[in-house]
């Protein structure tokens, strides 16, 4: 039998490119996709540093464009004759609180972290239930924990977490198993790509100003200490070989028990005590 085949977006940078090297790694056929694949040679090196090189097949796609992943989604099907596994790892960061933002600002959030899966999804879907393939995405533990200045970006998570709660029963009928991966604080270029000037920021929050400062030296201290992309990344190629995956992984303790401390806050005062907490 041939290699089995998975998708990955997101794979320039971070989680997305050490997923992709850890699948090849795995013995899966990988298509590496992202939106500007000028930038794919340090996945390249990686890969081929990692002896896997030949297992790897780097295409465009971006996210937010259905025409695009339709194409690529058809392209590899054409190419590689299935579709195994997909894993959805694009993503954007983004700080701001609703007051200073304007709802086309959630709006773009919401395209590349919420619509841009279900984008994926929708188009893999036909392809895993031929395979009886995985269908996995990297949320965060920003999609079960509600956090101050990432009111968007958590929003949007969230809706990822309900979307493929509610999709996973109704997928495992037709032989398909879903899984979110649950990653905490990941030390790689997702919260540079935030673009976030701290005094700047802080200058415009105005009323928000103090609350913002506090925030962001909470997050300095969290990220100093984060966990590697590659650790991370290893969470999610477990879910493609796992003969029985949870439909909730997460990635570290730290993640495990953050995200333990909503799942047994019945009332909410826990967890807004907590990122209350940060504020100060």
């Amino acid at each position: 039998m041939s290699a089995p085949t998975v998708l990955i977006t997101g794979t320039s940078t971070g989680i997305g490119l050490e997923t992709a090297v850890g699948a090849a790694r795995a013995g899966w056929r990988t298509v590496a996709t992202m939106r500007d694949v000028s930038r794919a040679d340090a996945l390249r090196r990686a890969a081929d540093a990692a002896g896997v090189g030949d297992l790897l097949d780097v295409r465009r796609l971006d996210v937010t464009d259905q025409a695009s992943v339709a194409a690529c989604v058809a392209d590899v099907v054409d190419a590689h004759g299935r579709l195994d596994a997909v894993v959805n790892n694009a993503g954007a960061g983004h700080v701001g609180t609703l007051e200073q933002e304007t709802v086309d600002d959630v709006r773009a959030v919401m395209e590349v972290n919420f619509f841009g899966v279900l984008h994926v999804s929708r188009a893999a879907l036909p392809h895993l239930r031929a395979t009886r393939g995985r269908l996995v995405t990297v949320s965060s533990v920003g999609g079960v924990v509600g956090q101050p200045f990432n009111e968007a970006y958590c929003a949007a998570k969230f809706a990822v977490e309900g979307f493929m709660e509610s999709l996973a029963p109704l997928a495992a009928t037709v032989g398909v198993t879903v899984t979110v991966v649950e990653p905490g604080a990941v030390a790689s270029e997702f919260v540079t790509n935030v673009g976030i000037d701290r005094d700047a920021a802080i200058t415009a929050a105005g009323p928000y100003g103090p609350a913002l400062r506090a925030y962001l030296e909470r997050s300095a201290g969290a990220f100093a200490a984060a966990q590697s992309p590659a650790d991370a990344a290893a969470a999610v190629v477990a879910t493609l070989t796992d003969p029985d995956p949870a439909p909730r992984v997460q990635t570290s303790t730290t993640a495990r028990q953050f995200v333990g401390m909503k799942l047994g806050d019945l009332d909410g005062r826990a967890v807004t005590a907590t990122t209350a907490g940060w504020l100060a």
